[in-house]
């Protein structure tokens, strides 16, 4: 099996945030990204160290949500680049990875 190189990158926000959405958008319409998967926590705390869950009484909208993407390194260097100032400190990585192709 042959292996390729990539980026992947993952992204921390908070659901009920608008900023979803408009990053999703960006990264189809405008960098052509091959795909994304946002993953819904059940958990989490951030910065303020609240605890955020949900059970079936309260279904909270401030629950942590993840952005996951990969593709070439150089095409999400210049994603990074593009969406960096729209991101908070510390809400995102990015490493490297290798897929089969």
């Amino acid at each position: 099996m042959k292996m390729h190189e990539v980026t992947i990158v993952r992204i921390y926000l908070t659901e009920g945030e608008k900023q979803l959405k408009n990053l999703m958008k960006r990264l189809r319409d405008w960098e052509k990204l091959r795909g994304l998967t946002v993953f819904r926590g059940v958990s989490g705390f951030g910065e303020s160290g609240v605890i955020h869950g949900a059970d079936i009484v309260d279904l909270s909208l401030h629950m942590p949500i993840v952005v996951e993407f990969f593709d070439e390194d150089e095409k999400i260097n210049n994603i990074i680049e593009h969406i960096s100032d729209q991101i908070k400190p510390g809400h995102m990585l990015k490493w490297s990875a290798q897929i089969n192709e």
